[in-house]
Formats: structure tokens, C-alpha cells, sequence
């Protein structure tokens, strides 16, 4: 299938809008605010190469503070990171979709560090409704599909995309609408369909608080890599959806996280660990979550990637696009209570990179 600029995407962005079926669960899904649409990066040329190891990389559980609280001059896009400069949370702002990907990653020491030759990645973006992406209701399509083209850089074996979404359309059309479906098989990555109930097992959650187990999609537990990429977006239940709130899309009973709303999130991100999480800042959607409703003006371009191997320092740093604290949003406190990663802002070492013209 030939590649869709976003240009050309904008123009069948309307599509089944209309007759979408909003009453639904609100829970695995957030909000955002925006007005104009920026055209589609083209460059498809590959960061330069990291002098770190091809092993996965996983965060580390109660990791002490970084030595310095200012936050680190970005590492210029050329530059090869090393032991030394690589930082706990990368902001990249103000460029095109793929160009934020790529500069972040490298100022974050490559992809490379996350995803070993020959290994079997999974992208989990968020794509829950029917909307076209300029309604930041889902996942940037070109966020995602760079990341796919990335890992077969890394030299993955094989780079699968998959959600399990809330609709009255069936997954493949939630898919497509999207505009994620045609930039993953573009970049040679396959869209998983995952089937009602069929592949969802049992699985105990040993350091969960209040949730003790839940039924996962089998091929999230068996990936080699899992690389998380949730859009920003408010939501009606839990003031925001981010990357631990997008984690419910690989499980069966959503409804259930209801019950202790912000505990049983971070008692799921307990299980599900990320190797990397990737958060779409370009269009965030800052009112009316997780839908917006199809109204454009619920919708802000910021054109910002946010990545971090911490799943809760990403989600921290993601509060404040929308003027809130990390201690605002229950399932991030809860998180960091449990060890799963840090909301300390002001300790982390933060990298912002202006990708610019």
C-alpha cells in the first residue's frame, strides 16, 4: 500500500467522523487541543550509529538520583552519546514528527540500546477510537511509524503494532482511519488484529497492591521488546491518559481498572514493563477525553516527542503540557510509590532538543 503523506491524510481526515459511536468506555483513551496541521516529514535517513551495546534495556527500579538537578544541554543531533551523557528523559520540540523520533532516540544513545539484532519488538500505540489523527484521539501515525522503521535500523527480526480498541467498527477499520496501519506496513511493520478474548491469558501480577491478576495478550508477554507510545491527552476519569494508562489496551477486562482507578493502573504497569516509552506530544488533546468529540478545537499542536525508558518520569514530564503536577494524576504516585520509576523531575537528567527548521 503506498505511503500517505499527511497532507494527503488531512484531506480524507472526516472520514466515518460522523456517525461515530462515542458512548462507550472512556477508560482506555485521554484528551487535547489544536489548530493547524504541519506537512509530513520526508526524511527517512537513519541516526548516526550509538557506541552502545545491542542489549535491551530495561529502567531500573529505585534508581538513585542524578548527580546534577539542571537540566543537560542537549546533545546535538550528530554527536554520539555516551555512558556518561545519556539521560534519563529526552524533550524534543518543534519539527516534524520523524525528525523528533530520530533526535530524540539519539540524544537518548540510539535505538540500538533498547532493541538487539534480531529481536521481536512490539509497538503498543494508542488507537482506541475511529478518529483521524489531527482529532488526538490516537497515536501520531508518523510517530509510530518511525519507531517501526527504527527498530528494523537496530536490527530487529520483526516489528508488530497492535491495540485493542473500543468501537463499534471493527479493528481493522479503527486501523485504518487512524492513518497508522498504511505508515507501519509502509515501513515494512505488520498490524496485529487482536481477536476478542482469543491469546488473552491469565497472568498473576506478584507486586500488585490491589490488583492481583489480569488476563494480558500473550504476545505482549512474550515480546522481546516493548515499545510504548501513548498519546497525551486528558481524560474524563483520570485527568490524563499516558503511557501507563495505555498499558489497558493489551489487557481483556478494562473495565475492572475502574474499580481503584489509579492503584490498579500502576499495579498493571508492575507487570507490563516497556523497554522504552514514547510519548506523542505533536497534537495533544486537552479537553473533552479521551474523544474530544471530533471538535478540532479541543485540540493543540505542540509537535513535541517525549522519551524515556522510566515509564513514570515520562508520564511526569508529560503533566505539564497541560499545567498540572505528576502528583495531580493518582496512577503516576501510586507508581512511584511502588518503585516502578521516578516523578522527581527536578533529579532526573532531562536533555531538550530543539529540532527546529
Amino acid at each position: 500500500m503506498a505511503k500517505l503523506s499527511r497532507r494527503e491524510f488531512i484531506k480524507i481526515s472526516a472520514i466515518g467522523v460522523g456517525s461515530l459511536t462515542v458512548g462507550q468506555f472512556l477508560a482506555a483513551c485521554a484528551q487535547a487541543l489544536s489548530t493547524t496541521i504541519s506537512p509530513t516529514s520526508t526524511s527517512s535517513n537513519p541516526v548516526s550509529p550509538s557506541t552502545q551495546t545491542n542489549t535491551p534495556f530495561a529502567p531500573a527500579v529505585n534508581a538513585p538520583p542524578a548527580a546534577s538537578t539542571a537540566e543537560a544541554t542537549a546533545v546535538p543531533p550528530t554527536e554520539t552519546a555516551t555512558a556518561l551523557s545519556i539521560p534519563d528523559l529526552v524533550v524534543a520540540r518543534g519539527g516534524e514528527p520523524e525528525a523528533l523520533v530520530r533526535q530524540a532516540l539519539a540524544a537518548m544513545g540510539g535505538l540500538e540500546r533498547f532493541v538487539a539484532k534480531g529481536a521481536n519488538v512490539i509497538v503498543k500505540p494508542n488507537i482506541c477510537w475511529p478518529y483521524p489523527y489531527q482529532n488526538a484521539a490516537t497515536t501520531n501515525p508518523w510517530v509510530v511509524g518511525t519507531l517501526v522503521k527504527m527498530s528494523f535500523e537496530a536490527g530487529a527480526a520483526s516489528v508488530r503494532v497492535m491495540d485493542y480498541p473500543f468501537s463499534d467498527l471493527s479493528i481493522k477499520d479503527v486501523y485504518t482511519i487512524s492513518g497508522i496501519k498504511d505508515q507501519v506496513e509502509a515501513a515494512g511493520g505488520e498490524m496485529v488484529y487482536m481477536p476478542p478474548h482469543f491469546k488473552f491469558v491469565k497472568t498473576p501480577i506478584p507486586n500488585g497492591v490491589d490488583l492481583k491478576e489480569t488476563e494480558v495478550y500473550e504476545d505482549i508477554l512474550k515480546a522481546d521488546v516493548l515499545i510504548n507510545v501513548p498519546i497525551a491527552k486528558t481524560h474524563s476519569s483520570t485527568k490524563l491518559t499516558l503511557g501507563m494508562k495505555n498499558l489497558m489496551g493489551v489487557i481483556w477486562d478494562r473495565p475492572m481498572i475502574h474499580f481503584n482507578f489509579g492503584q490498579r493502573i500502576a499495579d498493571l504497569t508492575s507487570l507490563i514493563r516497556p523497554q522504552l516509552t514514547v510519548v506523542d506530544a505533536v497534537r495533544i488533546l486537552v479537553r473533552n477525553g479521551p474523544t474530544g468529540g471530533g471538535d478540532l478545537n479541543n485540540v493543540k499542536e505542540m509537535d513535541t516527542v517525549i522519551v524515556s525508558p522510566d515509564i513514570v518520569a515520562a508520564d511526569s514530564y508529560a503533566t505539564s503540557l497541560f499545567g498540572l503536577q505528576p502528583t495531580d494524576i493518582k496512577y503516576i504516585s501510586a507508581a512511584a510509590a511502588m518503585g516502578l520509576g521516578r516523578m522527581d523531575l527536578n533529579n532526573l537528567m532531562i536533555k531538550k532538543i530543539s529540532v527546529g527548521s
